[in-house]
């Protein structure tokens, strides 16, 4: 059984890491499962539109460098309004930069607090995909790069912006799924390479 994950990774079928991935068929069937319920057949299309589901996976994807995941989401994301991928393309220069960064509640961790760019949509970028797009992309930029600062008002934001509760944990499960697929798809190519 093949999955978007062996595509990116371009997994054979039958070569040495197929056979590693089929040792855990729920896994794999899962990870394929959760995309095609998330990204490709959502059937809670009121809690986050198909463009919106696209363009998060292809932001998440893009600010996390993941090279070949970030070009599946865009492809996606063309297929369904090129003009916000010409907005988000735009955008990336100035979201993209390294992490984690943010502050921990006072206590010993603190002393890996660390400043980093806190990225706000811009007025082009509202403009081009609208209040509700540009407050979930700043939110997955938080999750991203300053996951120690995410907090209620974080999440008030999105409501401010107009996300239903249940379309916050959509955003939210994007977010994470998209992480997901990038360190599955980062540790593959690793494996791939060494054996």
């Amino acid at each position: 059984m093949s999955d978007l994950i062996d595509a990116l990774v371009d997994i054979p079928a039958g070569s040495p890491l197929d056979a590693l991935r089929a040792r855990r068929p729920v896994a794999r069937s899962d990870a394929q499962a959760t995309y095609d319920a998330l990204i490709t057949a959502p059937t809670d299309l009121d809690r986050a539109s198909a463009v919106e589901r696209a363009a998060i996976g292809y932001w998440v994807a893009a600010l996390s460098y993941a090279t070949a995941l970030t070009a599946h989401y865009r492809d996606v994301l063309a297929g369904l309004d090129p003009a916000i991928v010409t907005a988000l393309d735009a955008a990336l220069p100035t979201a993209t930069t390294t992490g984690p960064h943010g502050a921990y509640p006072a206590g010993p961790l603190s002393v890996e607090d660390e400043d980093g760019l806190q990225f706000t949509a811009s007025l082009a970028l509202r403009a081009a995909v609208g209040e509700r797009l540009a407050a979930a992309l700043e939110h997955a930029h938080l999750l991203t790069y300053r996951p120690r600062d995410a907090s209620p008002d974080a999440l008030q934001a999105l409501l401010d912006a107009g996300w239903t509760p249940d379309g916050v944990v959509t955003v939210s499960q994007l977010v994470a799924f998209t992480h997901f697929q990038h360190r599955v798809i980062a540790g593959l190519t690793v494996l791939k390479e060494a054996i």
